[in-house]
């Protein structure tokens, strides 16, 4: 019996032994035109071993690399595509520069406050008042998301009013701002919050019943 470990070093173990066997043997016949048949057949197999491929764009091109890639780069055959090379797969890509900018409130995001510090450009009195509501109701959302138990319209105009340096405010932000429950409605947690009620009233009763029953 032939185990796995003495066998060779499948390169790419998705496509199988058998694709990696047929590599193998494409890479020792000796005529041109017969190595190049051989190797149009194995690109067919692979295709259909591997059907996912097919909703990737020019998946023909990454089966033909594939191809190389499990021949260690020394089938020599004529194909259809531009040959890798080595260098080129293994190098390794730039590393990316991770953002370094501050948010002074991290649930109300990033472009919150950057919509905030441009509204100083809006001169137009209607387009203030109306970004002023769009922004309030929006800041309202994300804060609801990371706390779906309450929030003080007071307390989102004041912290509009401190990221936009004063541009936007809410005259009447009880009147001006959607309804917590009408939030949660949009933002499907108002049966979180229900549950929420629920755990802390039944918590409140179990305490209660408690005191009632030390007092006995």
């Amino acid at each position: 019996m032939e185990y796995n470990t003495a066998r060779s070093k499948m390169l790419l173990p998705e496509y199988g032994r058998n694709v990696q066997n047929m590599i193998t043997h494409a890479m020792q016949i000796e005529d041109r035109e017969e190595r190049n048949r051989a190797t149009r057949a194995i690109i067919e197999v692979m295709g259909q071993l591997n059907p996912h491929l097919r909703d990737v764009d020019d998946y023909r091109h990454k089966l033909w690399t594939h191809l190389f890639i499990m021949s260690d780069f020394k089938l020599d055959v004529d194909s259809p595509y531009e040959i890798p090379e080595r260098e080129s797969l293994e190098e390794r890509p730039a590393a990316m520069e991770y953002p370094k900018s501050k948010i002074r409130y991290g649930h109300f995001g990033q472009y919150t406050e950057k919509i905030l510090r441009d509204s100083k450009n809006v001169t137009d009195k209607k387009e203030t008042e109306y970004l002023s509501s769009v922004m309030g109701n929006f800041m309202k959302k994300q804060f609801l998301k990371h706390n779906n138990t309450a929030v003080e319209n007071t307390v989102i105009a004041a912290k509009m009013g401190e990221l936009s340096d004063g541009k936007l405010s809410l005259e009447n932000p009880d009147e001006d701002l959607t309804s917590t429950n009408q939030l949660l409605k949009t933002l499907g947690l108002q049966n979180n919050q229900n549950n929420n009620n629920r755990k802390s009233n039944n918590n409140n009763h179990k305490k209660q019943f408690k005191k009632k029953q030390y007092k006995k």
